[in-house]
């Protein structure tokens, strides 16, 4: 192991050493909640009313933790920790790239995963699919509030079918014919995403485009913000195609035009990495409110 290596090594294992017997001699990282009693009725057509109670608990500041109701929650200590954890394991990425990294890394992409699999089953199989084609049995597994004698859906037999061949690509044999849904499947998300392209982007920058350099009130005031602001974004734009116009030799006043499209191009683009890192930055405010404050209650 290299010398520079062992030093931050040692640097690691001792700040978080220190870290975690400040937290435990200062009894931070706890957290308390309160349990809060609920009641619900309920009533359906053919049965009486049923009144429903549990308690659900609310997260407490640590001051309040020796006021009657508020009692230590385990769960959400040892959850807290575990976050703490992780994102010092992210952070270390900043020494380099080591094991617990690629650890943490690799547990977040598969809990991300696992979740959206979770989310994909309750949202889309048992909601669009289980309850289209058995509703009777929908209704009294999952969803009590659905209508009474609901019609089964046949036309939802095509996309259990679709699914049927696309798992097929896992058998040992005739792998080729999750080919077909899959086809399908790429070339109807092309379809709806290009209709949704062509009205949220193109159509409406075109409608956003079209104003006028001049703008008056209600009252016939001459308004020169919004003027000045029009004009900046009709010249910007006509400026940027004019760049993008090869079909004519850029000299003259075309290249003049077309140098301020690339001025033009040039504060868009840098604004579009301003706004990105912005979102980077926020990010990192976050888990640093999340150590500081919820973790270490600095």
């Amino acid at each position: 192991m290299k010398q520079s290596t062992l030093i931050w090594t040692l640097l690691m294992v001792f700040g978080g050493l220190g870290l975690l017997s400040i937290q435990i001699f200062r009894s931070q990282g706890a957290i308390y909640v309160r349990e809060v009693p609920v009641e619900a009725q309920a009533s359906q057509p053919e049965s009486p009313e049923q009144v429903y109670r549990w308690s659900k608990y609310q997260q407490v500041p640590a001051t309040e933790k020796g006021e009657p109701g508020v009692s230590f929650s385990l769960s959400r200590t040892i959850g807290l920790w575990v976050a703490a954890f992780c994102t010092l394991a992210i952070f270390s990425f900043l020494y380099g790239d080591n094991p617990l990294y690629k650890f943490t890394e690799s547990v977040f992409v598969g809990v991300s995963a696992g979740y959206a699999m979770v989310v994909a089953f309750w949202t889309e199989i048992v909601t669009n699919l289980f309850a289209k084609l058995l509703p009777g049995l929908a209704r009294i597994s999952f969803f009590p509030d659905m209508e009474e004698g609901a019609q089964v859906s046949w036309l939802y037999l095509v996309p259990l079918v679709l699914s049927v061949l696309l798992l097929w690509r896992l058998a040992p044999k005739g792998n080729w014919i999750a080919r077909w849904p899959l086809a399908f499947f790429i070339g109807a998300t092309a379809g709806i995403r290009l209709i949704s392209y062509l009205e949220a982007d193109f159509v409406g920058q075109i409608q956003n485009t079209i104003m006028p350099f001049i703008v008056f009130d209600s009252k016939g005031s001459f308004l020169w913000i919004e003027s000045l602001r029009n004009s900046i974004v009709i010249v910007g734009v006509l400026s940027c195609m004019v760049y993008f116009f090869f079909s004519i030799e850029h000299e003259g006043i075309v290249k003049y035009i077309s140098r301020l499209g690339v001025w033009f191009l040039m504060v868009t683009f840098g604004a579009s990495f301003a706004y990105t890192v912005m979102g980077r930055i926020a990010l990192l405010s976050g888990r640093l409110n999340f150590l500081f404050n919820d973790w270490l209650g600095i």
